[in-house]
């Protein structure tokens, strides 16, 4: 078995921490992390530094009553890049949700610096319209 890359060790980490531990969330930041999410939603738009993050990971919870969660299926990284593929699922104002999506993230020196959402499901936008 051949050893994990330590980005996607990283993200790991970050997907176990969602929910729960928004310091653990913070730290695998970079200072100037860039979040964006795209389209035309309550949770769309680009969130800058650690607190807007942690900020906006929270939301995810709070819009959803604390039903939102995520189970990571695969991360792939190397010294620059890596990219989480997960499913979302919750209930916000009567509609379910139990998509596919991904993360694409740029790193630096351990930490996530630049991230982009990318749905892969338009019931995303049904959601969290």
């Amino acid at each position: 078995m051949t050893d994990e890359h330590p980005n996607a060790a990283l993200i790991r980490r970050l997907f176990d921490a969602f929910g729960k531990d928004p310091m653990a969330i913070a730290a695998a930041l970079t200072r100037d992390v860039v979040w964006r999410v795209p389209g035309k939603t309550v949770m769309s738009g680009e969130y800058h530094g650690p607190r807007e993050v942690v900020e906006f990971l929270r939301r995810t919870g709070t819009e959803t009553g604390g039903t939102y969660r995520s189970r990571l299926h695969t991360v792939l990284a190397n010294d620059e890049w890596a990219v989480a593929v997960y499913r979302a699922m919750g209930t916000r104002n009567a509609i379910e949700l139990d998509v596919e999506q991904a993360l694409v993230m740029r790193l630096a020196e351990g930490r996530i610096k630049d991230v982009t959402a990318v749905p892969l499901d338009s019931a995303f936008d049904a959601f969290w319209a």
